[in-house]
């Protein structure tokens, strides 16, 4: 008897840096690709200061606070919500560690060692915990129902009954 191992979310955001390159953006999102995620939801937006702050207040004593909320408010994002088994895991294991000037040198073939720039600047976000995925979806995605999801859709996604529109890089269900 085979288990079935349903599918996790997770929330990943691609900094402002990179959608102003579009080869680093094109990039992360075949890395995504080749690894299995499919895209549930894409939204290209430009966060507000004040989003900003609210999105990084567990930071907001922190030394870097200023500097990233500043940085994540100065273009657009894009921001997706991505599937697969041990989503969480694996794209945290993709974009490497948080300190770029380490991990240029310790993984040099993860994204922030391939895109990042600084601490701050370094490529891309991802949820630490399926909590933290749970909330940051919520922030991003107020109308997505996570429940309803994982009810309605994430067989559909397990199984692969999707299409990927690549115009709008999307994973879409195949009727």
């Amino acid at each position: 008897m085979t288990k079935i191992v349903p599918l996790e979310l997770t929330l990943a955001i691609i900094k402002p840096h990179v959608i102003k390159n579009n080869f680093a953006l094109k990039q992360i999102r075949e890395i995504i690709l080749k690894n299995d995620f499919q895209i549930v939801r894409n939204n290209r937006i430009s966060i507000t200061r004040k989003s900003a702050e609210d999105f990084y207040a567990e930071h907001s004593r922190k030394f870097f606070y200023q500097r990233l909320v500043t940085f994540m408010s100065s273009g657009p994002s894009d921001v997706y919500i991505l599937t697969r088994e041990e989503a969480i895991v694996k794209w945290r294991e993709l974009l490497g560690p948080t300190k770029v000037y380490k991990t240029i040198i310790s993984h040099p073939e993860s994204i922030r060692g391939r895109f990042g720039i600084s601490d701050t600047r370094n490529a891309a976000h991802g949820s630490d915990s399926p909590e933290t995925a749970e909330k940051e979806i919520k922030f991003f995605f107020p109308d997505f129902d996570i429940k309803r999801w994982f009810q309605d859709d994430e067989v559909q996604f397990r199984i692969r009954k999707t299409v990927f529109n690549d115009e709008k890089f999307l994973h879409e269900i195949s009727s």
